[in-house]
């Protein structure tokens, strides 16, 4: 059942309870984890909506009536924690992988653009990727033989290693005789993706997880899942009703104040409900599931040894430009484009609702020196990109021009973050923290994220000596 308004619960111990705070993806999956273990469990929401960072509106356009996403989300077929949670909500068909892994990229650093493509074949790693590789028209031979070679020294790596996280990656690359064309054209391509950092800003420790894990494990960890419905589908209206199955109490609108334990030894949760309404909650266990500053500023005295290093993990926006043209000007689901400003663009069309023309949104990670500029100057700017990328899109008429912009988007993966993210499990008995920045040893993604949210629920679980099976051991 999902409430607006609360009642006030002084709580009884027919069983023992949780409060979630917090309905992202973290927030989601705990509470369904705990309540499928036979936990009576209560997910507050500040929001109107479930979904967190990745989630969906309405736009009344030029074009009509649309669904947006606040931004462009994908998943890899490793990600089997966000495979799981699509599971669960009964979804997975909505969000289709490719059968293998195919990236066009295009590069308009000459007179007429260019393709190459990043794909696999069915053979074993590295081979993989070796006739893709060999075939790129963006790099020179000798490029292309050092691509293999820092790839196979990548693959000696442990992620785990707690001495690669103070490792700069860019730094790592050039070591490995990258050169700055090299880097940009493959390196990057994968790192503003799935880090939301170039490899210059980037933990080498973070960077051998998403390039061993997705590129140098099996062939194809690295293929690519889109959902084909708008985000808050997925993430809102879909998992609340999974959620409600499950017999999780959703409270949106219900902002969590302060958390104490209170004289019963339970732990107590003022909410604040409306502008001055507000209530207080009992629980045994809490999962606090919010970014990492909100969580700072909840956590009770002695939670943490230094809470402090909560407000020392950095964040990376990413800024989404949204085009809707009068016509066709893309005939592929996605690219990826290098000698431009550009990144990835996907086709949205079908997604949003759109009846006439094409949608575009443009994606633009680790976006610190744009994500404040006015829409006139970044329509300017990108508008004559995409015709550079596009010819169609030189003589299409743009119906709808507009910007989403997530300034704390993800936590920045910069060099020495691992030894600031934080365990599931705090000094206070009861307690747990999740989100995509907690120490999961994966950067700020859904599977992240959903991987906190069961590894909290588990932690929880095991100290209350409930058997559990991670679906993490059993998802494919």
């Amino acid at each position: 059942m999902t409430l607006n308004v609360l009642p006030e619960q002084h709580g009884s111990r027919a069983g023992h309870s949780a409060v979630v705070i917090g309905g992202g993806l973290a927030g989601i999956t705990s509470a369904l984890a705990l309540a499928d273990a036979g936990l009576q469990v209560t997910l507050l929401e500040g929001r109107p909506r479930l979904g967190g960072a990745a989630f969906s509106f309405r736009r009344s356009s030029p074009a009509g009536e649309l669904t947006i996403d606040n931004g462009q989300h994908v998943y890899l077929r490793c990600c089997t924690g966000y495979a799981w949670f699509l599971d669960r909500i009964g979804a997975r068909h909505l969000a289709p992988l490719q059968d293998r892994l195919d990236v066009p990229v295009l590069d308009v650093g000459r007179a007429r653009p260019r393709l190459g493509r990043l794909r696999r074949t069915a053979l074993p790693v590295p081979l993989h990727l070796a006739a893709s590789l060999a075939t790129y028209p963006h790099l020179s031979p000798a490029e292309r033989a050092g691509i293999g070679r820092a790839a196979l020294a990548l693959k000696s790596l442990d992620p785990y290693d707690p001495a690669l996280d103070g490792i700069n990656f860019g730094e790592w690359l050039r070591r490995k005789g990258q050169s700055a064309r090299a880097i940009e054209a493959i390196w990057d391509v994968v790192a503003v993706a799935t880090l939301n950092a170039r490899c210059a800003q980037s933990s080498l420790g973070l960077a051998t997880m998403v390039f061993k894990t997705g590129l140098l494990t099996k062939p194809g960890h690295a293929d690519i899942g889109i959902p084909q419905v708008p985000l808050g589908e997925l993430h809102d209206t879909r998992a609340r009703a999974v959620l409600d199955t499950a017999g999780v109490r959703t409270a949106l609108r219900s902002r969590v104040t302060a958390i104490a334990r209170g004289a019963d030894g339970r732990w107590d949760i003022d909410v604040e409900t409306a502008p001055h309404s507000s209530t207080r909650l009992a629980a045994d266990t809490v999962v606090l599931a919010l970014p990492q500053h909100d969580a700072h500023g909840l956590l009770p005295a002695g939670a943490l040894d230094d809470p402090g290093r909560l407000l020392k993990i950095g964040t990376a926006p990413i800024l989404n430009l949204h085009v809707v043209y009068d016509r066709k000007v893309l005939r592929r689901p996605f690219f990826v484009a290098i000698g431009t400003p550009v990144q990835w663009v996907f086709d949205r069309t079908d997604t949003s609702g759109l009846t006439e023309g094409q949608y575009l949104a443009v994606s633009q990670s680790a976006a610190h020196e744009e994500i404040d500029q006015p829409v006139s100057q970044l329509r300017e700017r990108y508008l004559p990109e995409l015709a550079r990328l596009l010819p169609a899109a030189r003589d299409a008429k743009v119906r709808d021009f507009f910007v989403t912009r997530e300034r704390t988007a993800t936590f920045a993966p910069s060099p020495g973050v691992g030894r600031l993210r934080p365990p599931a499990s705090t000094n206070a008995p009861g307690l747990y923290l999740a989100g995509a920045w907690t120490a999961t040893g994966w950067p700020a993604t859904m599977e992240s994220a959903v991987r906190s949210g069961l590894t909290a629920a588990g932690a929880a679980l095991s100290e209350l000596g409930r058997p559990h099976r991670s679906p993490l051991l059993e998802a494919v």
